[in-house]
């Protein structure tokens, strides 16, 4: 199994790599690296569960792909009057619109979409990946509140739904129809009854697990203050570094003030009592995936006498034109497709 943090490089990894490029066709190479993961991880889970995992949304990705791109490149040409291939003007008495709307703006919003699509499509791929029980174990010990609440918060959407099919199931055997507003009412009351039967389950499970009783070590004062502290050098540093010349004291005050946080975070997280029933370990398979996530960083941030980094940027003002494509970068994007491998190869394996 893949490492929890593992996955979390990986995706920070490819909001990198698209923040740093426009250029479409490393964009494109960039989706169909998550296109391929996805598939893997949708045909992992039918091997192992029968059925596709419920987590996922109810529209199809691709309709939201749709959806942004072709958002994204009206707003831009309605509002970005740049190009010399011009479409056709609108009257310049109208606000904000009015003005040329040009083949450029619309090929640059489309490319904004095409990015804002490959970050959400990477956060989906990494609920397919991660269940909730692994997203919350990564919460600091400190933050224990914020993982109960946000453990409740998680399994109360699928929990409803799951009732609220259960209760239409139950109704349509009755012989009920849906024909109008009315006909809700029988849905919506069991519905409102099952949830507060669920809540009050809920609190009187956790109140006889100790979770509403308060301890000297949960009320740790001194750590308030170390962070309050923490966040004044932390904001003083910012403020030094953005707005005066003082450069160097101001990046050792916003270091000072991270580092600070970290401790005293990690100081409070000791003093909590908590049990470890699953503990991840780092395998061959995180080292692998942390190669190719080595290859594209170094890529795109680092720089290397064979690789071309002005294919990176593409302009679309004044004129539109091919953009450039550098081999040795495609190659090392290739590095995000490394999850995508391993999980293709356990599958074989399963399947056989």
């Amino acid at each position: 199994m893949i490492n929890t943090w593992t996955w979390f490089i990986w995706i920070a990894a490819v909001l990198i790599a698209l923040s740093v490029t426009r250029n479409p066709l490393y964009i494109i190479l960039i989706l169909l690296c998550l296109f391929l993961l996805d598939t893997q991880l949708a045909l992992k889970s039918r091997i192992t569960n029968g059925a596709d995992d419920n987590r996922s949304i109810p529209v199809s990705p691709f309709r939201i792909a749709l959806m942004l791109i072709t958002l994204s490149a009206v707003f831009n040409a309605a509002i970005s009057h740049y190009g010399e291939t011009v479409l056709f003007s609108l009257p310049t008495s109208f606000p904000l619109i009015g003005g040329s709307i040009t083949v450029e703006a619309f090929v640059y919003g489309a490319l904004n979409g095409l990015v804002l699509f490959g970050i959400f499509y990477a956060f989906f791929i990494l609920n397919r990946a991660l269940s909730v029980r692994r997203l919350i174990r990564v919460i600091p010990r400190a933050f224990y509140p914020v993982a109960v609440v946000t453990s409740i918060a998680i399994t109360f959407i699928p929990n409803t739904i799951r009732q609220y099919h259960q209760i239409r199931e139950a109704q349509s055997v009755r012989g009920h129809r849906m024909r109008g507003i009315r006909d809700w009412l029988p849905l919506l009351i069991p519905l409102l009854t099952g949830g507060l039967e669920r809540a009050l389950s809920l609190s009187e499970s956790m109140s006889a697990r100790g979770l509403a009783a308060s301890t000297a070590n949960q009320e740790v004062w001194w750590g308030r203050i170390m962070v309050l502290f923490g966040l004044l050098l932390l904001l003083i540093g910012w403020i030094l570094t953005l707005f005066t010349d003082w450069l160097l004291f101001g990046s050792l005050l916003l270091i000072s003030g991270i580092g600070l946080l970290l401790i005293v975070l990690w100081l409070i997280g000791r003093s909590t009592p908590h049990s470890t029933y699953i503990l991840e370990k780092w395998t061959w398979q995180d080292a692998l995936i942390l190669s190719g996530v080595a290859a594209v960083i170094s890529a795109l941030l680092f720089p290397l006498p064979f690789i071309d980094k002005e294919t990176l940027h593409y302009e679309v003002y004044p004129t539109m034109h091919l953009p450039g494509f550098d081999p040795f970068i495609g190659i090392l994007l290739l590095g995000l497709l490394m999850p995508a491998i391993l999980i293709y190869i356990s599958n074989i394996s399963v399947q056989e």
